[in-house]
């Protein structure tokens, strides 16, 4: 119905960057938030950064002036520039989208696959 296809992970040393990217396609009326969260091994999944429709961000307190969530709303895809890298944030970075099917009521959240972002020390 609807698919998040998520891109751009990779191995990185620290203080590297890497951007990536998670395209929305499918049955979409409309996505209202978009964001990123990510798990590393043994913890919960947790929310890396945020980006409504109006573009309106928020972000974890980890990653504050390191990363930046942005979105293009003609193609449904949202981007997070991921620089200064830390060990840290090795993690598995899940893209998620609040999405209004037609001929739904209510929006319903979907998930990415999942990508792998690794930054070695």
């Amino acid at each position: 119905q609807v698919q998040l296809v998520e891109s751009g992970g990779g191995l990185v040393q620290a203080g590297g960057s890497l951007r990536l990217s998670c395209a929305a396609s499918g049955r979409i009326f409309s996505i209202n938030a978009m964001g990123w969260y990510r798990q590393a091994p043994g913890n919960q999944r947790e929310l890396v950064a945020t980006v409504t429709t109006a573009g309106t961000t928020n972000y974890a307190d980890s990653v504050k002036g390191r990363f930046t969530i942005s979105r293009d709303n003609a193609k449904n895809t949202v981007y997070l520039q991921m620089n200064s890298l830390k060990p840290e944030d090795t993690a598995v970075y899940y893209c998620n989208a609040d999405v209004l099917v037609p001929m739904s009521l209510h929006a319903s959240d979907y998930w990415g696959q999942g990508t792998q972002v690794t930054v070695s020390s």
